[in-house]
């Protein structure tokens, strides 16, 4: 991988990871049309790893932008506020099920969801989604004042329904920002809140990911990476550390700007422009592998 490769791999992760269009879809397209994890079993486990791995960017992103938060749930973890001990219960219930249905059926998605056909069906489904939520949403605001529950005054009820929606974007191409932000808004959360809540339940989430690529084994691609951190190694054997160092930078940076963006952007527009992209880059990508110009 060139450096060049890493850096628009890098832009690409810190751009849709938060945001409602899913960074997976984006980043498989972009790897196959660089040529990168095409060669060979081998080839393609190294450049998954390096997709997962560089998510570490955004995880960064939103440590840093949050911190206050952050600083919060410390201080809730070690007794010292009531509120911020309520944050991080919450953040570990809505995390639970993406590990009980991780654990069960990671296998089975990454065997038959990780193909460019179902992650167009997934952009198409979910624009579709969030045309008809966006609309709902509308209507039901007209003429009302309430702007939403809390951060700190949601219950865990809310918490564990959120992490059951996150669990549907383990269909890539389906966004996990959008089913935790939408999970948000339906359990009646502001919409600041359920952005925060959603960035920050996404930063276990990425964590808990990352973590499992660089130390699970790696089956298929030979003895020397079926062993623990064979993710990470079949990595650094393939790439080195300069790329690794350059895509997280360059997804830390990418994903600062998109967060605040997106925070403003949604507070004033909503989500229903990008229910409008996910359609229209679905159905191009699907008229351009039918037609045979694009082979993924």
């Amino acid at each position: 991988m060139e450096a060049w490769q890493a850096f628009i791999l890098g832009i690409i992760e810190g751009i849709t990871e938060y945001l409602p269009v899913s960074s997976t879809g984006h980043l498989l397209v972009a790897q196959h049309v660089m040529g990168i994890g095409t060669a060979n079993a081998s080839d393609k486990a190294a450049a998954d790893a390096f997709a997962i791995c560089i998510q570490g960017g955004a995880i960064l992103a939103v440590i840093g932008l949050y911190w206050k938060h952050v600083l919060q749930m410390i201080r809730g973890v070690l007794g010292q506020d009531e509120a911020g001990f309520r944050l991080v219960t919450n953040i570990l219930v809505g995390f639970l099920p993406a590990v009980v249905i991780g654990l069960l059926f990671n296998d089975w998605i990454e065997a038959r969801l990780f193909g460019m056909w179902p992650i167009i069906m997934a952009w198409i489904l979910g624009g579709v989604l969030i045309l008809i939520f966006s609309t709902r949403a509308r209507n039901r605001s007209q003429g009302s004042v309430k702007k939403g529950v809390d951060l700190i005054e949601m219950s865990w009820k809310m918490a564990l329904l959120i992490g059951l929606l996150q669990c549907v974007a383990m269909w890539p191409g389906t966004s996990r920002s959008l089913m935790t932000i939408a999970g948000g808004l339906l359990v009646g959360l502001s919409v600041r809140s359920a952005i925060e809540f959603s960035f920050l339940l996404g930063v276990l989430t990425l964590t808990a990911a990352t973590v499992k690529k660089a130390l699970w084994k790696v089956s298929g691609v030979g003895a020397d990476y079926d062993v623990w951190f064979g993710g990470a190694k079949l990595m650094w054997d393939s790439y080195g550390f300069a790329p690794l160092f350059i895509g997280v930078a360059a997804a830390t940076i990418s994903a600062v700007l998109a967060v605040k963006w997106l925070v403003r952007y949604l507070q004033r527009h909503g989500m229903r422009p990008f229910g409008y992209y996910r359609i229209a880059i679905g159905v191009g990508m699907a008229g351009l592998m039918l037609s045979g110009l694009l082979e993924l």
